[in-house]
């Protein structure tokens, strides 16, 4: 599977695509403006402290304690609005990625098939881990620095002027040197950012694919040549990770290294004012401390907006995400089922190109009518378009002429949801999840009694098993089921289908995994649940065939004979031919 096609660095902009959040939360946000109001005012306030300090604070024991008592009271309120702003603003960013992500979950999961054929999941997990980390920090600090940086500039420049006009205009010459080297280094930073998020997905993907497949991996000896390849793609990120960080360095150390040079010159300058007389040393030490505030602020904005760079990469690249339209979609205004659903499909002229293969043909022309309650068999060499007819029923793709219809209506005049409860699908390698046994089987339907589960379990010729599992129904079952065998899985599935009673039943070589004894105990389950339901079976296997009510042999996306197994046996061609292969022997 290919990647998502990279497109062009996010501008900082895409930011604002983070407001929404946000302003869920608006007593949050509020509460943390007021904090930092408060510690903004508190830290403007330090330097007239300090210049009462030094003035008046030497000159008497009255003046003394009443002006370190002042300096002390203005630490205490800046220490205890700067904990409230902190505690605020870090809870607002733990929401908002909360809230984030889980939209962006949401919207995966409501992604047509077409969409996860063509991504990797190892990089869509990177956009719910690595990009929405970068954006707790964005709101849950950086956000929070930069307002901060530049009320306390703004507050800094403007007491700058009050205590000293003349001082004050050399400060504001370093002002634009310090914001030059940050706009010229914003692109650079932007574009390395980018591409070190990219690299970090590159490797979260190789990992995900080798850990997914495991077995695979070790079965052929491959565990050195996975090493290497996510060492090879680790090394890759981190010289990536180094250019972004050397560039964020360089703007940095300028940055810094203008402000507090031109602070010393206008140290100097004022120096010579205090021994000529024309200010005080506390209105020296008030300036001072004015644009040691003021410079750090800066300084600070330098780094910030590095960071905001990075981060405005990551709400690109999940933007993109977000911005993705399922190609499947239910109507506006579904049409509904009678009461109970009969189980009549069919399909009309249905051509079927996979995104993916837009030249081949999975069907062509395809028609079929399957009546309430019947069995068909759908039989052919693999690639012949079998399992997509499955897939067309279930809508994982729509078709690009003709239609299928349940019961009559078009399935793109259905709730998508309620399509898919009519219908039960047993594939051919089953879908188990990290949970017990009896929440594998329920997911069949979710407000299942544990009787009911175990009645399931039961017809499946399941129960035995799984009673003799550590903790019985409720043991945990390993990621992807690992801790049963491949035909103990297989029934797990054909449980939860029992379990979801639909009227119409998909099974996608159901008993492909099962050995010839398990094969036989579920086929009496498998006979017991079709009765009664409309059923497709691809299969390759005898049994399930010579049951079939009729058995459609595809090739190439067409029918090209359908009958009893005696009648395709006598007409002879591709049907006799495979059964020679696969079923008289």
């Amino acid at each position: 599977m290919t990647s998502p096609t990279p497109v062009p660095k996010a501008p900082i902009g895409s930011l604002r695509a983070l407001w929404p959040f946000v302003r869920r939360h608006s007593g949050l946000f509020m509460a943390w403006l007021l904090a930092l109001a408060c510690s903004s005012a508190a830290t403007l306030s330090l330097p007239v402290a300090f210049r009462s300090m030094i003035d008046h604070g030497f000159s008497s024991e009255a003046n003394t304690d009443r002006t370190f008592g002042l300096v002390l009271l203005v630490i205490l309120a800046l220490a205890l609005a700067t904990a409230a702003r902190y505690f605020f603003v870090t809870l607002l960013g733990e929401r908002v990625v909360a809230d984030l992500r889980s939209r962006l979950y949401a919207h995966l999961l409501g992604l047509d098939a077409g969409f996860f054929d063509r991504s990797r999941s190892g990089e869509l997990i990177s956009r719910l881990t690595a990009d929405a980390e970068l954006l707790r920090s964005v709101v849950g600090s950086s956000m929070s620095v930069a307002l901060r940086s530049v009320v306390t500039v703004i507050g800094a420049l403007a007491m700058l002027f009050v205590t000293s006009p003349k001082l004050a205009a050399w400060a504001v010459l370093g002002i634009p040197l310090a914001v030059l080297p940050i706009v010229i280094g914003s692109r650079r930073i932007q574009k390395v950012s980018r591409a070190s998020q990219d690299r970090v997905a590159d490797a979260n993907a190789l990992a995900s694919e080798a850990l997914g497949a495991v077995r695979t991996v070790q079965a052929h000896a491959r565990e050195p040549y996975e090493r290497q390849r996510y060492a090879t793609a680790i090394a890759t990120a981190v010289a990536t990770a180094r250019k972004r960080i050397a560039a964020q360095s360089i703007v940095t150390a300028v940055a810094m290294s203008l402000i507090f040079g031109a602070i010393i010159l206008v140290l100097w300058s004022g120096a010579h004012d205090v021994i000529a007389g024309r200010m005080s040393a506390g209105s020296l030490g008030q300036f001072v401390l004015y644009a040691l505030i003021g410079g750090g602020s800066v300084g600070a904005l330098a780094e910030v907006w590095n960071e905001l760079q990075r981060a405005a990469g990551g709400m690109g690249r999940i933007n993109e995400l977000l911005q993705e339209t399922p190609q499947v979609n239910a109507p506006a205004s579904p049409t509904k089922f009678a009461e109970r659903v009969r189980g009549e499909i069919v399909f009309d002229a249905v051509t079927f190109h996979y995104p993916q293969r837009p030249d081949t043909a999975a069907l062509l022309d395809f028609s079929l009518r399957v009546q309430p309650g019947e069995t068909v068999a759908l039989v052919g060499p693999s690639g012949a378009g079998k399992s997509t007819l499955l897939s067309l029923l279930l809508r994982f793709h729509d078709p690009q002429a003709g239609t299928i219809r349940l019961d009559g209506i078009d399935l793109r005049e259905l709730d998508l949801d309620a399509l898919r409860e009519a219908i039960a699908l047993v594939p051919q390698s089953p879908t188990l999840f990290a949970a017990s046994a009896a929440d594998n089987i329920r997911y069949g339907r979710l407000d299942a009694s544990d009787e009911d589960v175990r009645q399931a379990a039961e017809a499946a010729e399941a129960d035995t098993f799984l009673d003799a599992l550590p903790d019985g129904f409720a043991s945990e079952l390993g990621e992807r089921g690992a801790r049963l065998s491949g035909g103990q899985q297989q029934r797990v599935a054909i449980a939860r289908a029992l379990l979801k009673d639909a009227p119409v039943l998909l099974l996608d070589e159901a008993t492909s995994a099962l050995d010839a004894q398990s094969e036989r105990a579920v086929q009496t389950a498998l006979e017991h649940l079709m009765e009664g339901r409309t059923t497709l079976v691809v299969a390759h296997r005898l049994a399930t065939v010579l049951r079939a009510d009729r058995i459609v042999v595809i090739d190439a996306g067409r029918i090209v004979a359908e009958g009893t197994h005696a009648e395709l046996i006598a007409q002879g061609g591709l049907y006799a031919d495979l059964a020679k292969l696969q079923f008289l022997d």
